[in-house]
């Protein structure tokens, strides 16, 4: 039986003013202090699939953050699509929207937001004083590996699931931002996600070992961008079932209270 979980959404600070960050721990969490985990979520945000998925990790023995990442426009609430995201109409829609907007995260805002929601961690009741995890999906997997550049003595472990656009051709691309990061890094690509192509699977795993970043770099077979979300229609359970194995047995092993 999985156990319980207690989830909440407070205000946090942000680098240009505040926004919601979603909390859970373990229910029976009074006591010892727990390892901090923070959770970036795709372009679709906080919603109910990721707050379902903090819970499950939070379950493991975790304090987990989910900040929102969007607040210049407005509420988690008001970011979130309308539509069920497994229709074709209503998930156009919302990307149409979202992706303007979400460009504007550019690396050096991001990394100003980043800092922040990490220092919001620390400073949550019951969260331990060692290093944290990180777990990113889609465009948060990106977002995880500037954090752990930013600041790598308080980053033990980064997670990036269906990660697209890990190499580019502009000077912010992530393979190029690598050096610094001292953290375990698994990455769980997917097999037919055109924002990776294999060419460019095979370039990031080059720049993680070219920079001495400890990681575990796989592609799921016959799984698509966007493989963990159960909202949307590239869910794959397998992979999704997969990726919480890996994530589990990576904080197992570097995160200490």
């Amino acid at each position: 039986m999985t156990p319980a979980v207690h989830g909440e959404t407070i205000t946090v600070p942000a680098a240009y003013g505040d926004t919601e960050m979603y909390v859970a721990r373990p229910a029976d969490a009074a006591g010892s202090p727990l390892p901090g985990v923070l959770f970036i979520t795709d372009v679709i945000g906080l919603r109910p699939r990721t707050r379902a998925m903090a819970d499950r990790i939070a379950s493991w023995g975790y304090v987990v953050a989910v900040p929102h990442l969007f607040y210049r426009d407005g509420t988690a609430e008001e970011w979130a699509p309308a539509d069920d995201l497994l229709l074709p109409e209503a998930r156009n829609a919302f990307f149409r929207r979202a992706m303007p907007r979400a460009s504007t995260l550019t690396f050096d805002v991001a990394r100003a937001d980043l800092v922040a929601y990490l220092d919001a961690l620390h400073s949550l009741p019951g969260v331990s004083a060692g290093p944290i995890g990180v777990t990113g999906y889609c465009m948060g997997g990106r977002l995880a590996l500037n954090l752990a550049a930013a600041r790598p003595t308080e980053v033990a472990a980064v997670g990036i699931f269906h990660t697209g656009r890990l190499v580019t051709e502009d000077a912010d691309s992530p393979h190029l931002h690598l050096v610094n990061i001292d953290a375990f890094v698994l990455a769980i690509h997917a097999d037919k996600d055109r924002s990776l192509p294999h060419t460019a699977v095979a370039q990031f795993e080059h720049a993680l070992i070219s920079s001495g970043v400890t990681h575990s770099a796989t592609v799921y077979p016959g799984a698509a961008h966007g493989y963990t979300m159960s909202d949307i229609a590239a869910y794959h359970h397998e992979a999704c079932e997969h990726h919480f194995a890996e994530l589990e047995a990576l904080f197992r092993r570097t995160l200490t209270a």
